[in-house]
């Protein structure tokens, strides 16, 4: 039996954006849309647990006002394999059967955007970072990707830090410096104010997803401030670091750079390229994982049939 249209339904979740996408499979894109973020590590409490079904909720909402998909392709960030609430819970807003649901880490749906396993490595650089190979054979290599309490350099949530690290270190030295700071007042702008009370506020009562949004504001601040500058240039050497270490593992292969964190300023690519092995192939790209989830879901859907 075949069915004329399949549709597919593609689901990137990052801690600060959930992207949707639905797509036939030969590629037309029928609509998308954004909500909040999540992460599967928010199952871990009850509150977390209400946001992302309160998330998956409008997500089926807006969804249903274009088609019913038939498949569904999600990739969650912090998702580690244990689904199943998930997956019920979409099955049940979209009205299809959980097991027409695919759910995997977001990075693997980042990888295949672009690269056919086994070509290239990814490395992705959204709230936080981490660096990915999917051999051959489908078995998954990271580097990196350890979460922001620990690393994820060159990740929003790292620029982030990284420059308020440098704002407050130059309060304690010589207070007021913040003033003559064109990323300090951007980035106190953008906390609520001055007074320490704001950053702490912001940096330790936020999700990890809003206090990454505030690299938005230090790359604004990147062409008149040297300091913003040389933050953003740091996270292009972190994301080579990335890149070096699956290199140096498994062999020359091309490397692309993605995630929204990676454009905010073209100093983080030329960072990164300068720090890489000379005659290293990277590329910038802009493919959506959303897209590539959705033509991924469809094309699950037509060969089931």
């Amino acid at each position: 039996m075949s069915t004329p249209h399949p549709i597919g339904l593609g689901i990137d979740a990052g801690g600060t954006q959930t992207r949707w996408a639905l797509c036939t499979a030969d590629g037309t894109l029928l609509s998308e849309g954004t909500v909040a973020g999540l992460s599967a590590l928010q199952m871990a409490t009850n509150d977390g647990r209400n946001a992302v079904h309160a998330t998956f909720v409008e997500l089926a909402r807006q969804v249903l006002k274009t088609a019913q998909p038939h498949r569904v392709r999600a990739g969650l960030t912090g998702f580690g394999g244990d689904g199943d609430q998930l997956q019920t819970w979409l099955a049940g807003l979209l009205g299809i059967a959980p097991g027409a649901i695919t759910l995997c880490n977001d990075i693997d749906i980042a990888y295949r955007a672009s690269f056919a396993p086994g070509e290239g490595y990814l490395v992705y650089a959204g709230t936080g970072s981490i660096g990915a190979f999917i051999d051959a054979g489908g078995e998954f290599h990271r580097a990196g990707g350890r979460g922001v309490v620990l690393d994820d350099g060159g990740g929003g949530f790292w620029i982030a830090r990284a420059a308020l690290r440098h704002i407050w270190r130059n309060e304690d030295e010589c207070p007021g410096r913040w003033e003559s700071s064109p990323m300090a007042h951007a980035v106190f702008d953008y906390v609520g104010g001055s007074d320490w009370a704001f950053s702490r506020q912001f940096i330790y009562g936020q999700e990890r997803g809003a206090v990454g949004k505030l690299a938005l504001a230090v790359a604004a601040s990147a062409e008149q401030d040297p300091a913003a500058l040389r933050v953003l240039e740091d996270a292009g050497r972190e994301l080579a670091r990335l890149a070096q270490a699956l290199l140096a593992r498994f062999g020359p292969r091309p490397v692309a750079l993605a995630g929204r964190a990676a454009e905010l300023h073209p100093a983080i690519a030329a960072s990164m390229r300068a720090s890489l092995p000379p005659g290293t192939i990277l590329t910038h790209s802009t493919t959506r994982a959303h897209h590539a989830a959705a033509r991924l879901a469809a094309a699950d859907h037509t060969a089931a049939y």
